[in-house]
């Protein structure tokens, strides 16, 4: 790790040397796509950069394209804003619905679902680590006139920190790659809990010069290893929560286990490619027609190692010492298309898809007399469709699809309508079901310990939505979805402390209301989002807290003759106690509890940003009200939140 971060300071000084003075108006904004009812609402003048040898043109800053792997595009965003802070976290998203735990790097319980999906086989399992694993979606590629590059440092807890380079370039007009590297290793507050990660991506892009065949090519190798202590022993809990200055040192508490990790590890190779039989300049009718195939392999493995068993925690053992258990995944995905587009009919698709899967481990047990298998293999067929056009301010959209043959049942209906009645404000409404088997690792998992090995038959969980969206800077942002689960499946402990998988065979209904308002006044602004949600569910088996919200009041001005923008100000942040989900790390999963109710208590973030030309800095001083407001506050059951840490960070982009 060391070696990363030197060489990232090498990077960022040697870039420096040849880098220009670029600069960017403050007013442009980003192009946000969302379903295309958002369009740009600004552009940006051509940018200069200052050498040596003048000033040489490079472009408008709208023409550094980034494109998603559905093609929605946006443009490389140097601006500073509130939005900006919030996604300045490891994963680099806004993580409004999540609390994160004690370290950087670890997993975070979640405090709100959007049960939408259209998926059609089952997941792979151990979600408590797949808040930073890079699916396809999370993928982008890019257009750019000139090389870019981006790089990204924070700090993280003991001697941790998180650094990514981006470098990509056009070869040519017609051909992209990018590069990039994200690297991660923090020790942590507590004993036993050290993260480590590192996310490799390659990404390419390419057309011919009559622009009928496009292809879109990407590998992702990605590893995150946790060290697990398990959290608080229950005894340490009374300790922890006193706010004794001798326990401020937070090494010396007593953990679950020490001698526990885990890892979540993969590889992907992506290639989506489409070549146009008729393209719409091709045709006075303003027809188009295309093929198009998306292969994608992924080979995923999760462990958990230990080296002597905890019978305390998980019961009991086949095994003393150096327990092992390891579940892996090889999945080769295609799908054949038939795109037919015409101005006045819209667009419509017709697609096929296989999925060769084989999930599981390299030895069968036989547990009680039962016997559990070792691998779930073969093979599922499906066919769909598409459907999206637009007329006036209209947009209409609609996507299905169905497993036809194979040991997996699957179907899934999406509709979806919007209309934008100016520049600023947008109405869109969606309807959604989805039926799919739960993850693999509710169908089968085998470990070293006993409580932890069986074989399921579940059905197929059912999930409905109704979704409404306003999208407005001047009024507010609101969204409400109200969805149906039936079948719900879950982890929880069993009677004899095991956590085990079950099906709920009630029906839980869940409405959820997000509302988001920023008020500016001159140089001050009050950032609002907040959330309402509503759970009905006779078994408890779906916990969610009743109110989330985040509140952040900022002053932000141009200084030093608009050589700086500067934004800073204090940020709160709060939930309503409830019964939070329990972490298993064999698993890698939460589980559902209802013995303990957490929750309840404020977070105050104070935070510096300042953007100089391209560069974008922060400081933070992350929950500075731990020591005066109460220590009960936790991640999940037996975890604290982090206390009150000053953490700094850098975003830079080059253009070169």
């Amino acid at each position: 790790m060391k070696q990363l971060i030197l060489s990232f300071f090498l990077l960022c000084f040697s870039l420096l040397a040849h880098a220009q003075n670029f600069t960017v108006p403050e007013k442009g904004q980003r192009t946000e796509s969302s379903n295309g009812l958002q369009n740009n609402l600004n552009s940006r003048s051509s940018d200069t950069v200052s050498t040596k040898a003048g000033t040489q043109k490079v472009g408008k800053i709208d023409q550094y394209l980034i494109i998603s792997s559905v093609n929605d595009t946006t443009f490389v965003d140097t601006t500073l804003n509130i939005k900006k802070d919030y996604k300045f976290n490891y994963r680099r998203k806004d993580n409004f619905n999540l609390i994160s735990f004690s370290n950087m790097g670890q997993t975070y319980n979640t405090l709100s679902y959007n049960f939408k999906s259209e998926q059609l086989m089952p997941g792979f399992g151990a979600r408590a680590k797949m808040f930073d694993f890079y699916s396809v979606e999370d993928i982008v590629y890019y257009h750019v006139p000139t090389p870019f590059t981006e790089l990204f440092y924070k700090t993280g807890f003991e001697q941790g920190q998180v650094a990514s380079g981006l470098f990509t370039v056009n070869t040519s007009e017609r051909f992209n790659f990018s590069v990039a590297y994200k690297g991660l290793r923090s020790l942590g507050n507590y004993q036993n809990y050290i993260s480590s990660s590192g996310h490799f991506t390659f990404t390419s892009n390419y057309k011919t010069k009559d622009e009928r065949y496009i292809a879109k090519v990407h590998f992702v190798a990605q590893n995150i290893n946790n060290e697990e202590n398990g959290g608080l022993t229950d005894d340490e809990l009374q300790y922890f929560e006193s706010g004794d200055p001798e326990f401020s040192d937070r090494g010396v508490f007593d953990m679950n286990f020490q001698n526990a990790d885990n890892t979540l590890k993969g590889k992907r190779f992506y290639l989506d490619h489409t070549y146009h039989i008729v393209k719409p300049a091709d045709s006075l009718a303003n027809h188009s027609l295309n093929v198009a195939h998306i292969m994608n392999f992924e080979d995923t493995y999760f462990q958990f190692n230990q080296s002597a068993r905890d019978t305390i925690y998980f019961g009991s053992a086949f095994k003393t010492q150096n327990l092992s258990d390891r579940a892996t995944l090889e999945n080769f995905h295609n799908q054949l298309q038939l795109n037919y587009g015409n101005r006045i009919l819209g667009n419509l698709q017709f697609n096929t898809s296989w999925d060769n899967y084989n999930y599981g481990y390299d030895q069968i047990v036989i547990l009680d007399g039962n016997r559990i298998t070792n691998r779930l293999k073969g093979n599922v067929i499906a066919v769909g469709g598409k459907y999206h056009n637009s007329f006036g301010g209209f947009e209409i959209n609609g996507d299905a699809g169905l497993n036809v043959t194979g040991d997996f049942s699957g179907n899934y209906i999406t509709g979806q309508a919007g209309y934008r009645l100016n520049d600023d404000l947008a109405f869109s409404a969606a309807i959604n079901h989805n039926a799919k088997q739960p993850n693999y690792n509710f169908l089968l998992f085998q470990s070293d310990y006993l409580n932890y090995n069986w074989q399921s038959n579940f059905s197929s969980e059912k999930t409905q939505q109704l979704s409404f969206k306003v999208v407005s800077d001047k009024y507010v942002n609101l969204d409400i979805d109200y969805s149906t689960i039936s079948d719900y499946a879950y982890f929880k402990k069993d009677s004899l402390g095991g956590v085990k998988p079950f099906q709920d065979n009630t029906t839980i209904t869940y409405l959820r209301v997000k509302l988001d308002k920023e008020i500016k006044v001159g140089h001050f602004a009050l950032a609002n989002t907040i959330m309402y949600q509503n759970v009905q569910d006779d078994n408890k088996v779906y916990n969610v807290p009743e109110f989330v919200t985040r509140n952040t009041l900022y002053y932000s001005n141009e200084l030093f003759k608009k050589a700086l923008y500067l934004q800073t100000g204090i940020t709160f942040n709060y939930f309503s106690k409830y019964n939070m989900d329990a972490y298993d790390p064999l698993l890698g999963e939460f589980y559902v509890q209802n013995d303990t109710a957490l929750g309840g208590y404020p977070r105050f973030d104070f935070f510096l940003d300042a953007k100089i030309q391209t560069a974008r800095i922060y400081f933070m001083c992350e929950h500075f009200n731990s020591a005066f407001t109460g220590y009960n506050y936790y991640s999940a059951p037996n975890y604290p939140y982090r206390d009150f840490t000053i953490r700094f960070g850098i975003e830079w982009n080059f253009f070169l």
